[in-house]
């Protein structure tokens, strides 16, 4: 287990968004079906954050909804590029400080992308810093957070 990206995760959480929950758990959250079972809670509370690197290098996270897929060409359209690829999970280490599967929405350098449908919702269940860790979080400190941008990249 990650505990130190965790402990990372909850020093920015009491920093920036005290008001968000983090919960840990002895089980998988990597799949919205797993993170659902473990967090005794709905799809349709949670985001995934689809890590991406432009033609240009920048990391570039979709945040879309858990039932949803993001599309890298709405994603390349939204930002004037090329379309982005999917990055690596070593990438995604490399860039957030978080492993794949545990990324949350916010706290680290990146391009951040908010489907409609995610602005929608009151809050999100979004990942906690590990594989075994979520973040509850209101949407609207989550878009303070992140800085994103909200336009469609789900397919």
């Amino acid at each position: 287990m990650n505990s130190h990206h965790e402990e990372n995760l909850k020093t920015y959480l009491k920093a920036h968004i005290p008001a968000a929950e983090h919960m840990s758990f002895n089980q998988s959250c990597h799949s919205v079906a797993d993170a659902a079972d473990a967090a005794n809670a709905s799809p349709e509370e949670f985001v995934k954050n689809v890590c991406m690197i432009g033609s240009n290098g920048d990391f570039i996270v979709a945040i879309v909804h858990g039932t949803d897929r993001a599309s890298t060409s709405r994603v390349g359209k939204a930002l004037g590029t090329e379309r982005p690829r999917l990055a690596t999970a070593e990438e995604i280490l490399e860039k957030t400080g978080y492993p794949c599967g545990g990324t949350p929405s916010f706290g680290y350098n990146a391009t951040f992308l908010i489907d409609p449908r995610v602005a929608e919702i009151q809050s999100v269940i979004t990942g906690g810093g590990s594989e075994c860790s979520l973040v509850r979080v209101k949407t609207n400190e989550m878009l303070h957070a992140n800085n994103g941008r909200i336009v469609r990249v789900r397919k």
